[in-house]
């Protein structure tokens, strides 16, 4: 999908320190920057310890200048389409765009669905872009567990817009909008009862909404869609009192549109900056990342433990034959993890 200089691959054929590869990556190298989020996404050890020592020698090499920007909606509201062209707007403007992009992933392999897809092509040809597919895997919230990181690594190669293509799969979203300095929620033409049914938890986190495919022959039913969706929103008072959630309508196939979706999206973050809420949300997003992250390595080091592990199975049999209530084991391995904890 990019296009990477040979020269690159031949630099990494050999095995390279994480210094290497950080230094690499602050000198816009691609290929770098792929290793390491591939190091990211690896769940094993050695290579998470690799990944952890590039985090930390990019760690003041992060730019304070980008714009992570979350876009969602639902499987075929053009979300791809969309990244695209938006995409090729901001390099034709002298932006440098990464692209997350998140698969779905088979709830039977965990596999990646339109892994084989080749999507944005035009866009990741340019040598200002960088599109990184990735599986979602079984990470609940539209995005694969290790994007976070990725959109630091990508800031630390020189992208200052960040395009985070999520799953979309309701309001599992949440999870994209707390890694983003703005979320844009697509919509498909046609409220009706829809208006009804969408998920008030997802509408509530959007910070703009657009209805795409707003083409020819679907005008008239986008019009009256954003209407619904305006008089829904009315209802809604933004975190940032002075914003006012707008909706618009917009074509990612025909480029309709995507001009205002730009001037919104530069519209909210001066204002955001403005109240102090840019740089407050990203400092409340690092601290509540800290602690997901501290929890996810607490539980992985309680499975494998091997006295925690053995009276897992153990619950799992008690669980099985009705013997004890959930509450009654989570008590008791409270109990052993205190004790475990006590005799280190």
């Amino acid at each position: 999908m990019n296009h990477i200089n040979p020269s690159y691959r031949s630099k990494f054929k050999s095995k390279r320190s994480a210094t290497e590869i950080a230094k690499a990556i602050v000198e816009r190298d691609r290929f770098a920057l792929s290793k390491a989020i591939t190091l990211v996404e690896s769940s094993d050890p050695t290579k998470k310890q690799i990944s952890t020592e590039i985090a930390d020698y990019l760690a003041n090499h992060t730019s304070t200048k980008s714009i992570r920007i979350a876009i969602s909606g639902s499987p075929g509201v053009g979300k791809s389409t969309l990244i695209e062209k938006w995409g090729l707007q901001y390099v034709n403007q002298g932006h440098k765009v990464a692209v997350l992009a998140i698969d779905p992933s088979s709830s039977v392999t965990h596999g990646s669905i339109l892994g084989d897809k080749t999507r944005m092509e035009e866009l990741g040809q340019h040598r200002n872009a960088y599109i990184r597919p990735s599986a979602a895997g079984l990470t609940l919230g539209g995005v694969h567990h290790a994007t976070r990181e990725s959109i630091r690594l990508c800031e630390s190669a020189g992208y200052d817009i960040i395009l985070i293509e999520t799953v979309g799969v309701g309001q599992s979203e949440s999870m994209a909008a707390e890694m983003s300095d703005i979320f844009v929620l697509l919509l498909l033409p046609g409220a009706g009862d829809e208006i009804q049914g969408i998920k008030r938890g997802i509408v509530e986190l959007a910070d703009i909404v657009a209805i795409n495919k707003a083409d020819e022959d679907r005008i008239q039913l986008a019009t009256e869609s954003a209407k619904s969706y305006r008089n829904a929103l009315s209802l809604y008072h933004h975190p940032i009192l002075e914003w006012r959630v707008p909706v618009s309508m917009i074509s990612g196939l025909r480029g309709f549109g995507i001009n205002l979706l730009t001037d919104q999206v530069n519209a909210f973050c001066k204002l955001s900056k403005e109240k102090g809420e840019f740089d407050a949300k990203r400092i409340k997003q690092d601290i509540d990342w800290l602690y997901k992250t501290i929890e996810q390595e607490v539980g992985l080091l309680m499975y494998n433990n091997p006295n925690i592990s053995d009276t897992l199975t153990n619950f799992k049999s008690q669980i099985i034959e009705g013997k004890r209530s959930t509450h009654s084991l989570i008590n008791e391995l409270r109990s052993l993890i205190q004790r475990t904890y006590d005799n280190q």
